[in-house]
């Protein structure tokens, strides 16, 4: 597989999950705190997870836009995705992640919003690096 890159970023964490990250550009930083259940303290602070689900959601919601403009569905302003991520022990030893999206298209027909959905799932970046790795449940709501 070849990427035609046509931005790129980066971001230097510190301290692991109970630490912090910032991008080099300075835009971006955030506090870390491990979740109480996963043994942490857990307080103040994002977690990888949160970070994912902010991106995948943000990121989906963009290749819905993208793929709307070629097609005869749009994209309502008021349309939303919601992305729940959760992390644990695989069965297969390490961690795993699971990933759901919850999209809401209001006043859009159902079959056609499901199937904005599916195009969209092709063609998202995040949906792409985690096919094949990560079972993404897509609920229409």
């Amino acid at each position: 597989m070849t990427v035609d890159v046509k931005y790129t970023t980066r971001a230097t964490a510190t301290g692991g999950r109970d630490g912090s990250a910032r991008t080099e550009d300075g835009s971006f930083e955030v506090k870390l705190a491990v979740p109480k259940e996963m043994g942490g303290p857990g307080g103040p602070g994002a977690n990888p997870e949160m970070l994912f689900a902010s991106g995948y959601s943000a990121c989906f919601l963009g290749a819905m836009k993208a793929v709307s403009a070629k097609g005869p569905t749009k994209v309502p302003h008021d349309a939303t995705v919601t992305a729940t991520v959760g992390i644990g022990p695989r069965s297969e030893g390490g961690f795993g992640i699971t990933a759901a999206l919850e999209i809401s298209l209001p006043g859009v027909d159902h079959d056609a919003a499901e199937a904005l959905v599916a195009q969209a799932h092709q063609v998202c970046p995040y949906s792409n690096a985690t096919r094949g790795n990560v079972d993404v449940k897509l609920t229409v709501v």
